[in-house]
């Protein structure tokens, strides 16, 4: 039986696939914390924490945890400078168990 983070990410990357964006890599892990899902977004480093369970999901990212996923993404960025994108971005996907789907895009804005 799949646990349901793992559920969350197969819809997450299913929808970003529907919306023409590369995934490269899927749970991330360093020392550091964890990131979901990395792909690109045209020219776009897009890191993508997934919350499943409810229509409220996303707001169990908090503060912590997106300085958690900054720090994790910086990493990603300096171990794998091969990537040749303009820019990146975080993301919050949050998918209630009833399917419905709400894509956060660029929730810096959020934390600062």
């Amino acid at each position: 039986m799949q646990n349901d983070g793992k559920i969350g990410e197969d819809i997450a990357s299913e929808y970003l696939n529907s919306q023409h964006y590369k995934i490269l890599k899927r749970n991330f892990r360093i020392r550091l914390g964890e990131i979901d899902i990395i792909a690109i977004d045209k020219k776009t480093l897009v890191f993508v924490e997934v919350k499943y369970g409810s229509a409220d999901a996303y707001l169990r990212v908090n503060q912590n945890k997106f300085e958690k996923i900054v720090r994790t993404a910086n990493a990603f960025i300096k171990i794998h400078g091969d990537f040749k994108s303009e820019s990146y971005r975080i993301d919050v996907i949050a998918i209630s168990k009833d399917g419905r789907i709400n894509h956060f895009k660029d929730v810096a804005r959020d934390f600062s």
